[in-house]
Protein backbone atom coordinates (compact mmCIF):
# COMPACT_ATOMS: atom_id res chain seq x y z
CA UNK A 1 0.00 0.00 0.00
CA UNK A 2 2.83 2.41 0.88
CA UNK A 3 4.54 1.62 -2.39
CA UNK A 4 1.34 2.30 -4.33
CA UNK A 5 0.77 5.63 -2.54
CA UNK A 6 4.34 6.69 -3.29
CA UNK A 7 3.96 5.85 -6.95
CA UNK A 8 0.64 7.69 -7.13
CA UNK A 9 2.27 10.75 -5.57
CA UNK A 10 5.07 10.65 -8.13
CA UNK A 11 2.54 10.39 -10.95
CA UNK A 12 0.64 13.34 -9.50
CA UNK A 13 3.83 15.44 -9.48
CA UNK A 14 4.87 14.28 -12.93
CA UNK A 15 1.72 15.60 -14.61
CA UNK A 16 2.10 19.31 -13.77
CA UNK A 17 5.88 19.19 -14.26
CA UNK A 18 5.44 17.64 -17.69
CA UNK A 19 2.80 20.25 -18.54
CA UNK A 20 4.97 23.18 -17.44
CA UNK A 21 8.01 21.94 -19.37
CA UNK A 22 5.90 21.33 -22.50
CA UNK A 23 4.22 24.73 -22.17
CA UNK A 24 7.53 26.56 -21.91
CA UNK A 25 8.93 24.66 -24.90
CA UNK A 26 5.91 25.46 -27.07
CA UNK A 27 5.92 29.09 -25.90
CA UNK A 28 9.63 29.32 -26.71
CA UNK A 29 8.92 28.12 -30.25
CA UNK A 30 6.14 30.71 -30.62
CA UNK A 31 8.45 33.48 -29.40
CA UNK A 32 11.20 32.36 -31.77
CA UNK A 33 8.68 32.40 -34.63
CA UNK A 34 7.92 36.05 -33.85
CA UNK A 35 11.61 36.93 -33.88
CA UNK A 36 11.97 37.24 -30.10
CA UNK A 37 14.46 35.59 -27.77
CA UNK A 38 12.48 33.28 -25.43
CA UNK A 39 14.89 33.17 -22.48
CA UNK A 40 14.95 36.96 -22.37
CA UNK A 41 11.13 37.00 -22.24
CA UNK A 42 11.02 34.42 -19.46
CA UNK A 43 13.62 36.39 -17.52
CA UNK A 44 11.58 39.59 -17.81
CA UNK A 45 8.45 37.78 -16.61
CA UNK A 46 10.21 36.22 -13.63
CA UNK A 47 12.08 39.36 -12.54
CA UNK A 48 8.95 41.49 -12.71
CA UNK A 49 6.70 38.82 -11.19
CA UNK A 50 8.74 38.45 -7.98
CA UNK A 51 8.76 42.17 -7.12
CA UNK A 52 6.88 43.06 -3.93
CA UNK A 53 4.15 45.04 -5.69
CA UNK A 54 3.74 42.22 -8.20
CA UNK A 55 3.33 39.69 -5.39
CA UNK A 56 0.50 41.75 -3.91
CA UNK A 57 -1.11 42.04 -7.35
CA UNK A 58 -0.84 38.29 -7.89
CA UNK A 59 -2.39 37.48 -4.50
CA UNK A 60 -5.30 39.88 -5.08
CA UNK A 61 -5.96 38.53 -8.56
CA UNK A 62 -5.59 34.95 -7.35
CA UNK A 63 -8.31 35.59 -4.76
CA UNK A 64 -10.96 36.18 -7.41
CA UNK A 65 -9.54 33.51 -9.70
CA UNK A 66 -9.58 30.97 -6.89
CA UNK A 67 -13.25 31.58 -6.13
CA UNK A 68 -14.02 31.30 -9.85
CA UNK A 69 -12.15 28.01 -10.03
CA UNK A 70 -14.07 26.63 -7.05
CA UNK A 71 -17.42 27.61 -8.57
CA UNK A 72 -16.59 25.84 -11.81
CA UNK A 73 -15.06 22.82 -10.04
CA UNK A 74 -18.27 22.13 -8.13
CA UNK A 75 -20.05 21.64 -11.44
CA UNK A 76 -17.17 19.58 -12.85
CA UNK A 77 -17.29 17.17 -9.89
CA UNK A 78 -20.96 16.65 -10.74
CA UNK A 79 -20.11 16.23 -14.44
CA UNK A 80 -21.86 19.55 -15.12
CA UNK A 81 -20.28 22.25 -17.28
CA UNK A 82 -21.40 25.47 -15.62
CA UNK A 83 -20.19 27.89 -18.27
CA UNK A 84 -22.49 30.55 -16.82
CA UNK A 85 -20.28 31.42 -13.84
CA UNK A 86 -19.35 34.67 -15.56
CA UNK A 87 -22.94 35.87 -15.80
CA UNK A 88 -23.76 34.62 -12.32
CA UNK A 89 -20.97 36.54 -10.59
CA UNK A 90 -21.53 39.75 -12.56
CA UNK A 91 -25.27 39.80 -11.87
CA UNK A 92 -24.62 38.93 -8.22
CA UNK A 93 -22.03 41.71 -7.85
CA UNK A 94 -24.35 44.22 -9.52
CA UNK A 95 -27.31 43.60 -7.23
CA UNK A 96 -25.05 43.34 -4.18
CA UNK A 97 -23.57 46.74 -5.06
CA UNK A 98 -27.04 48.21 -5.58
CA UNK A 99 -28.26 46.89 -2.22
CA UNK A 100 -25.10 47.98 -0.42
CA UNK A 101 -25.23 51.47 -1.91
CA UNK A 102 -28.87 51.93 -0.90
CA UNK A 103 -28.26 51.10 2.77
CA UNK A 104 -26.14 52.57 5.52
CA UNK A 105 -25.79 50.06 8.33
CA UNK A 106 -23.01 49.16 10.76
CA UNK A 107 -20.26 47.18 9.11
CA UNK A 108 -21.04 43.94 10.96
CA UNK A 109 -24.51 44.04 9.36
CA UNK A 110 -23.78 45.79 6.06
CA UNK A 111 -20.96 43.56 4.83
CA UNK A 112 -22.69 40.20 5.54
CA UNK A 113 -25.86 41.56 3.90
CA UNK A 114 -23.96 42.47 0.73
CA UNK A 115 -22.21 39.10 0.60
CA UNK A 116 -25.44 37.23 1.30
CA UNK A 117 -27.23 39.16 -1.46
CA UNK A 118 -24.51 38.22 -3.93
CA UNK A 119 -24.61 34.55 -2.95
CA UNK A 120 -28.42 34.37 -3.23
CA UNK A 121 -28.49 36.08 -6.64
CA UNK A 122 -25.71 33.85 -7.97
CA UNK A 123 -27.43 30.70 -6.68
CA UNK A 124 -30.81 31.69 -8.11
CA UNK A 125 -29.36 32.51 -11.53
CA UNK A 126 -27.47 29.20 -11.68
CA UNK A 127 -30.51 27.34 -10.35
CA UNK A 128 -32.47 28.31 -13.48
CA UNK A 129 -30.11 26.19 -15.58
CA UNK A 130 -30.41 23.30 -13.12
CA UNK A 131 -34.21 23.37 -13.21
CA UNK A 132 -34.23 23.54 -17.02
CA UNK A 133 -31.93 20.52 -17.19
CA UNK A 134 -33.99 18.25 -14.93
CA UNK A 135 -37.45 19.35 -16.13
CA UNK A 136 -36.89 19.98 -19.85
CA UNK A 137 -33.62 18.21 -20.56
CA UNK A 138 -31.91 21.46 -21.63
CA UNK A 139 -28.13 21.15 -21.62
CA UNK A 140 -26.56 23.31 -18.93
CA UNK A 141 -23.99 24.47 -21.50
CA UNK A 142 -26.68 25.98 -23.75
CA UNK A 143 -28.80 27.40 -20.94
CA UNK A 144 -25.91 28.99 -19.07
CA UNK A 145 -24.56 30.61 -22.25
CA UNK A 146 -27.99 32.14 -22.83
CA UNK A 147 -28.21 33.19 -19.18
CA UNK A 148 -24.85 34.95 -19.53
CA UNK A 149 -26.27 37.05 -22.34
CA UNK A 150 -29.47 37.75 -20.42
CA UNK A 151 -27.47 38.79 -17.35
CA UNK A 152 -25.49 41.23 -19.49
CA UNK A 153 -28.72 42.67 -20.89
CA UNK A 154 -30.27 43.05 -17.41
CA UNK A 155 -27.20 44.84 -16.09
CA UNK A 156 -27.05 47.08 -19.13
CA UNK A 157 -30.72 48.02 -18.74
CA UNK A 158 -30.60 48.72 -15.00
CA UNK A 159 -27.18 50.38 -14.95
CA UNK A 160 -28.52 53.63 -16.35
CA UNK A 161 -29.10 57.01 -14.82
CA UNK A 162 -32.57 57.18 -13.35
CA UNK A 163 -32.66 53.44 -12.63
CA UNK A 164 -29.96 51.82 -10.49
CA UNK A 165 -27.14 53.78 -12.09
CA UNK A 166 -25.77 57.12 -10.87
CA UNK A 167 -23.66 59.61 -12.81
CA UNK A 168 -20.42 60.52 -11.05
CA UNK A 169 -19.47 64.10 -10.20
CA UNK A 170 -17.28 64.39 -13.31
CA UNK A 171 -20.21 63.36 -15.50
CA UNK A 172 -18.19 60.67 -17.28
CA UNK A 173 -19.13 57.41 -15.57
CA UNK A 174 -22.36 55.68 -14.64
CA UNK A 175 -22.19 53.20 -11.76
CA UNK A 176 -24.20 52.05 -8.79
CA UNK A 177 -24.28 54.31 -5.78
CA UNK A 178 -20.90 54.03 -3.97
CA UNK A 179 -20.84 51.80 -0.94
CA UNK A 180 -20.64 53.57 2.42
CA UNK A 181 -17.40 53.29 4.35
CA UNK A 182 -18.95 50.71 6.65
CA UNK A 183 -19.04 48.34 3.65
CA UNK A 184 -15.30 48.45 3.08
CA UNK A 185 -13.73 45.07 3.82
CA UNK A 186 -10.52 44.93 5.83
CA UNK A 187 -7.15 44.60 4.11
CA UNK A 188 -3.59 43.70 5.06
CA UNK A 189 -1.34 46.77 4.70
CA UNK A 190 1.97 46.26 2.88
CA UNK A 191 4.66 48.58 1.59
CA UNK A 192 3.16 48.26 -1.86
CA UNK A 193 -0.61 48.02 -2.31
CA UNK A 194 -2.67 46.40 0.46
CA UNK A 195 -3.58 42.71 0.21
CA UNK A 196 -7.34 42.29 0.03
CA UNK A 197 -8.79 40.83 3.20
CA UNK A 198 -11.23 38.78 1.16
CA UNK A 199 -8.39 36.33 0.64
CA UNK A 200 -9.37 34.96 4.06
CA UNK A 201 -12.92 34.28 2.84
CA UNK A 202 -11.51 32.59 -0.26
CA UNK A 203 -9.37 30.31 1.93
CA UNK A 204 -12.41 29.44 4.08
CA UNK A 205 -14.38 28.66 0.91
CA UNK A 206 -11.61 26.30 -0.20
CA UNK A 207 -11.60 24.45 3.12
CA UNK A 208 -15.40 24.20 3.02
CA UNK A 209 -15.23 22.86 -0.55
CA UNK A 210 -12.74 20.18 0.49
CA UNK A 211 -14.66 19.19 3.61
CA UNK A 212 -18.11 19.03 1.99
CA UNK A 213 -16.97 17.06 -1.03
CA UNK A 214 -14.62 14.72 0.84
CA UNK A 215 -16.18 14.28 4.27
CA UNK A 216 -19.96 14.53 3.90
CA UNK A 217 -22.76 12.40 2.48
CA UNK A 218 -23.71 15.23 0.13
CA UNK A 219 -20.20 15.29 -1.32
CA UNK A 220 -20.21 11.52 -1.75
CA UNK A 221 -23.57 11.63 -3.53
CA UNK A 222 -22.38 14.47 -5.73
CA UNK A 223 -19.26 12.61 -6.80
CA UNK A 224 -21.26 9.41 -7.32
CA UNK A 225 -23.74 11.12 -9.63
CA UNK A 226 -20.85 12.71 -11.51
CA UNK A 227 -19.25 9.31 -12.12
CA UNK A 228 -22.41 7.37 -12.95
CA UNK A 229 -25.98 8.65 -12.79
CA UNK A 230 -27.43 5.16 -13.22
CA UNK A 231 -25.35 3.74 -10.36
CA UNK A 232 -26.26 6.70 -8.15
CA UNK A 233 -29.95 6.28 -8.95
CA UNK A 234 -29.77 2.56 -8.19
CA UNK A 235 -28.22 3.33 -4.80
CA UNK A 236 -31.12 5.59 -3.87
CA UNK A 237 -29.67 9.02 -4.74
CA UNK A 238 -32.16 11.53 -6.15
CA UNK A 239 -30.21 12.49 -9.28
CA UNK A 240 -32.47 15.37 -10.32
CA UNK A 241 -32.33 16.89 -6.87
CA UNK A 242 -28.53 16.62 -6.87
CA UNK A 243 -28.28 18.34 -10.25
CA UNK A 244 -30.33 21.31 -9.08
CA UNK A 245 -28.56 21.45 -5.72
CA UNK A 246 -25.12 21.33 -7.35
CA UNK A 247 -26.00 24.18 -9.69
CA UNK A 248 -27.31 26.19 -6.75
CA UNK A 249 -24.11 25.63 -4.77
CA UNK A 250 -21.97 26.44 -7.81
CA UNK A 251 -23.89 29.68 -8.33
CA UNK A 252 -23.67 30.46 -4.63
CA UNK A 253 -19.86 30.32 -4.78
CA UNK A 254 -19.95 32.25 -8.07
CA UNK A 255 -21.68 35.04 -6.20
CA UNK A 256 -18.52 35.49 -4.12
CA UNK A 257 -16.25 36.07 -7.12
CA UNK A 258 -16.99 39.76 -7.48
CA UNK A 259 -16.87 40.52 -3.76
CA UNK A 260 -13.08 41.03 -3.45
CA UNK A 261 -13.23 43.72 -6.16
CA UNK A 262 -16.43 45.27 -4.83
CA UNK A 263 -15.58 45.33 -1.13
CA UNK A 264 -11.81 45.81 -1.32
CA UNK A 265 -11.26 47.91 -4.41
CA UNK A 266 -13.99 49.57 -6.50
CA UNK A 267 -16.78 49.93 -3.90
CA UNK A 268 -19.27 50.25 -6.77
CA UNK A 269 -20.37 48.43 -9.90
CA UNK A 270 -19.70 50.28 -13.15
CA UNK A 271 -18.90 49.59 -16.76
CA UNK A 272 -15.27 48.93 -15.85
CA UNK A 273 -16.09 46.12 -13.41
CA UNK A 274 -13.96 43.04 -14.30
CA UNK A 275 -15.52 40.64 -16.79
CA UNK A 276 -14.50 37.24 -18.08
CA UNK A 277 -13.34 35.91 -14.72
CA UNK A 278 -15.89 33.10 -14.93
CA UNK A 279 -14.26 31.78 -18.10
CA UNK A 280 -10.84 32.08 -16.48
CA UNK A 281 -12.23 29.93 -13.68
CA UNK A 282 -12.82 27.13 -16.17
CA UNK A 283 -9.16 27.10 -17.12
CA UNK A 284 -8.06 27.28 -13.48
CA UNK A 285 -10.35 24.42 -12.46
CA UNK A 286 -8.80 22.34 -15.25
CA UNK A 287 -5.32 23.33 -14.13
CA UNK A 288 -6.08 22.37 -10.54
CA UNK A 289 -7.90 19.14 -11.43
CA UNK A 290 -10.83 20.30 -9.26
CA UNK A 291 -8.72 19.98 -6.10
CA UNK A 292 -8.72 23.00 -3.75
CA UNK A 293 -4.93 23.07 -3.45
CA UNK A 294 -4.46 22.56 -7.18
CA UNK A 295 -6.95 25.34 -7.92
CA UNK A 296 -5.04 27.66 -5.57
CA UNK A 297 -1.78 26.93 -7.39
CA UNK A 298 -3.52 27.42 -10.72
CA UNK A 299 -4.93 30.77 -9.58
CA UNK A 300 -1.49 31.94 -8.44
CA UNK A 301 0.07 30.78 -11.71
CA UNK A 302 -2.59 32.63 -13.69
CA UNK A 303 -2.03 35.79 -11.68
CA UNK A 304 1.73 35.49 -12.19
CA UNK A 305 1.34 35.03 -15.95
CA UNK A 306 -1.01 37.97 -16.17
CA UNK A 307 1.40 40.18 -14.27
CA UNK A 308 4.57 38.95 -15.96
CA UNK A 309 3.29 38.91 -19.51
CA UNK A 310 1.80 42.37 -19.00
CA UNK A 311 5.36 43.62 -18.64
CA UNK A 312 6.36 42.01 -21.94
CA UNK A 313 4.16 44.42 -23.89
CA UNK A 314 6.21 47.35 -22.56
CA UNK A 315 9.35 45.56 -23.69
CA UNK A 316 8.24 45.36 -27.31
CA UNK A 317 6.59 41.94 -27.29
CA UNK A 318 3.22 41.43 -28.95
CA UNK A 319 0.34 41.73 -26.48
CA UNK A 320 -1.30 38.64 -27.98
CA UNK A 321 1.52 36.55 -26.55
CA UNK A 322 -0.30 36.67 -23.20
CA UNK A 323 -3.26 34.71 -24.55
CA UNK A 324 -0.94 32.34 -26.40
CA UNK A 325 1.01 31.48 -23.25
CA UNK A 326 -2.13 30.97 -21.16
CA UNK A 327 -3.80 28.85 -23.84
CA UNK A 328 -0.70 26.72 -24.34
CA UNK A 329 -0.42 26.07 -20.61
CA UNK A 330 -4.06 24.96 -20.34
CA UNK A 331 -3.70 22.71 -23.39
CA UNK A 332 -0.46 21.17 -22.14
CA UNK A 333 -1.90 20.58 -18.67
CA UNK A 334 -4.98 18.81 -20.05
CA UNK A 335 -2.85 16.62 -22.32
CA UNK A 336 -0.25 15.90 -19.64
CA UNK A 337 -2.83 14.86 -17.05
CA UNK A 338 -4.53 12.58 -19.56
CA UNK A 339 -1.22 10.97 -20.55
CA UNK A 340 -0.25 10.40 -16.92
CA UNK A 341 -3.75 9.11 -16.08
CA UNK A 342 -3.62 6.54 -18.87
CA UNK A 343 -0.10 5.51 -17.90
CA UNK A 344 -1.16 5.09 -14.27
CA UNK A 345 -4.20 3.06 -15.30
CA UNK A 346 -2.13 0.72 -17.47
CA UNK A 347 0.42 0.38 -14.67
CA UNK A 348 -2.28 -0.60 -12.18
CA UNK A 349 -3.72 -3.11 -14.64
CA UNK A 350 -0.27 -4.63 -15.15
CA UNK A 351 0.30 -4.85 -11.37
CA UNK A 352 -3.07 -6.54 -10.86
CA UNK A 353 -2.28 -8.98 -13.67
CA UNK A 354 1.10 -9.82 -12.13
CA UNK A 355 -0.48 -10.41 -8.71
CA UNK A 356 -3.18 -12.65 -10.19
CA UNK A 357 -0.57 -14.59 -12.15
CA UNK A 358 1.54 -15.04 -9.00
CA UNK A 359 -1.50 -16.13 -7.03
CA UNK A 360 -2.48 -18.68 -9.68
CA UNK A 361 1.06 -20.02 -9.72
CA UNK A 362 1.01 -20.44 -5.93
CA UNK A 363 -2.34 -22.23 -6.09
CA UNK A 364 -1.01 -24.56 -8.77
CA UNK A 365 2.06 -25.41 -6.65
CA UNK A 366 -0.15 -26.15 -3.62
CA UNK A 367 -2.36 -28.43 -5.69
CA UNK A 368 0.68 -30.33 -7.02
CA UNK A 369 2.07 -30.75 -3.50
CA UNK A 370 -1.27 -31.95 -2.13
CA UNK A 371 -1.59 -34.36 -5.04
Amino acid sequence: MKKFDKERLLLGIAAPLLAIVAAFLVTAVVLLATGKEPFSAFGIMFDYGVKSDSQVYILNKATTYYLAGLAVAIGFRMNLFNIGVDGQYRLAAFFAAAVGGALTLPGFLQIPLIILTAMIVGAMWAGIAGVLKVTRGVSEVVSTIMLNMIATAIIGYLLQQGRLGHLDSAGTKVATKPLPESSHFFSFPTQAEPIWGFIVIAAIAGVAYWYILSRTRFGFDLRTVGQSESAADASGVNVKKMVVTSMLVSGLVAGLIGMPTLLNDSYEYGGDFPTGIGFTGIAIALLGRNHPVGIALGALLWGFLERGTGKLEFEGYDKEIVGVIQGVIVLCVVIAYEVVRRYGLKRQQRQVGEKLAAQNANNSEKQEVSA
